[in-house]
């Protein structure tokens, strides 16, 4: 018998039952969307430009970059439970204007703290994807229907249509990086009117008071352990004992949580929940894919077009044509493709197809470097967008939303979406280590470039073992 997406979903407040026209519905969630993205990879393409400008080094600049996915992956541990207690809405909104605010900060900013605490302030935007996810479910009930509408918004999440890019690199030459963050606020403001006014508020009934104890627990442990991640990706310039201080911080802060969350009477999260294989091995694997492809596309290949000496010397417009646009487009093109195909055919076959996909794709660009060929760069990123922006991350992103439980509908979304983020910075982190701590003497080769992809095929290997270990979402598949 057919198990109706329906019995999982959260029910909306008793306090507003107007009709909502999905497709109004689906504009707004898409500009909050975009929103996102914009803070995440509109950068991409301006970061050389802001180490010229602040006079910082690449590593400084990495380090706010960093700083953003960290801060996006805390606020991402429990704003969604929030949302289920006061209002998705109320929470959307109030996330979007934080953003346009961070914004505004980073583009004022002359030194490299202020840009550090702009985009911390930016970061938390980090669940809007979840969060849309979450409301859009609340309404669309058929399973089919809803995976296409999921692939929809969340193909965003791989780049906007390249817009994002091209204009990042256009604004950076043109403008200066200042122009950059005033064109993200903008969007920002946006986003946070469409949100505010044209989607309906929905929460879980008989909703309880929210567990700060948790929440602060949670956010010290995975602060610290991201913290002492990013500085072990120092390799020789780490400080060892603040790693090995900060790991021992975040393994206490977690013992200390696990243990409140089994006394307390309204968990953030059901230690019982944590234990279940649809939340550590969704969660495990998220983490891996991130790692292992993020800063491949978003750092290692914009860096290689521009890299006057080993790569092609492209200016930072002319990378995002040939890179960072195409694998945007083709992820859009594929996400409501994708999407439709999980909830027909298995979300767990579908994710593996895009994650070995996606290895095989970063194998062929590593292959074809040495040609030094534009197209052949062009080729290679719009199949990395094809599989992995189209199919691997739209998947992923619906897995955190199916499998999570009906009484804490914003539990496994929120801690996913801060896997997203954890994993992209320690993509950042820990391939940008390896390409470091291997670049040859010769400035004119790739070597560097190529080691840091290699450890990111690596890591995606074992992304896609994990993925056999995520249950199979049945409620959330058509049944044949």
């Amino acid at each position: 018998m057919n198990v109706s997406l329906s019995e999982r979903t959260p029910v909306r407040s008793l306090s507003d039952r107007r009709p909502v026209r999905v497709g109004v519905l689906v504009t707004a969630l898409l500009a909050a969307c975009v929103a996102f993205q914009l803070n995440a990879s509109m950068l991409s393409p301006a970061l050389k430009s802001i180490e010229d400008e602040l006079g910082a080094s690449s590593a400084e600049i990495g380090l706010t970059q960093t700083a953003f996915f960290t801060s996006a992956a805390l606020f991402s541990l429990f704003l969604p439970r929030l949302g289920d207690l006061v209002g998705r809405r109320k929470v959307l909104t109030g996330m979007l204007a934080l953003m346009a605010v961070g914004c505004v900060v980073a583009a004022f900013a002359t030194s490299v703290p202020m840009l550090f605490a702009g985009r911390v302030i930016q970061g938390a935007s980090g669940p809007v994807v979840p969060l849309c996810l979450i409301m859009l479910r609340v309404e669309i009930k058929e399973p089919k229907r809803y995976g296409t509408l999921l692939g929809v918004i969340t193909a965003v999440n791989g780049g906007v249509a390249g817009v994002d890019s091209l204009a990042g690199g256009f604004l950076a030459d043109k403008h200066g990086f200042q122009a950059v963050f005033w064109a993200m606020a903008a969007v920002a403001v946006i986003a946070t009117a469409l949100v505010a006014f044209l989607t309906p508020e929905s929460k879980v009934a008989g909703s309880h008071r929210m567990d700060w104890p948790g929440v602060a627990l949670l956010v010290v442990s995975v602060g610290a352990l991201l913290v002492a991640l990013n500085e072990a990706g120092k390799l020789g310039g780490a400080n060892w004992a603040l790693v090995g201080g900060l790991t021992a911080i975040a393994a206490v802060a977690f013992g200390l949580f696990w243990r409140t969350e089994d006394r307390s009477a309204h968990p953030l999260v059901a230690t019982a929940h944590l234990r279940r294989r649809a939340t550590w091995a969704t969660l495990l694997t998220t983490v891996l894919t991130m790692t292992g492809v993020f800063a491949v596309m978003n750092g290692l290949i914009p860096a290689f077009a521009q890299d006057a000496q080993a790569g092609l010397g492209m200016s930072a417009e002319q990378s995002a044509w040939w890179t960072l646009t195409p694998y945007a487009l083709a992820g859009l093109a594929m996400g409501p493709v994708a999407g439709r195909l999980a909830a027909t055919f298995g979300y767990g076959r579908v994710l593996r197809l895009g994650l070995v996909g996606s290895a095989a794709s970063v194998v062929l660009m590593i292959v074809t470097i040495p040609a030094h060929s534009r197209v052949l760069l062009l080729v290679t990123s719009v199949l990395v967008g094809i599989t992995y922006a189209g199919v691997a991350n739209i998947v992923l992103n619906g897995l955190g939303v199916v499998h999570s439980p009906k009484e804490n509908p914003g539990f496994l979304p929120g801690l996913n979406a801060g896997a997203f983020n954890l994993g992209a910075g320690l993509s950042f982190a820990a391939l940008y280590a390896v390409k470091t701590a291997l670049v040859p003497s010769d400035a004119s080769s790739a070597g560097g470039y190529v080691a840091g992809m290699v450890a990111g095929v690596a890591i995606m290997v074992a992304a896609l073992a994990t993925s056999f270990l995520i249950p199979k979402p049945v409620a959330a598949e058509e049944q044949h």
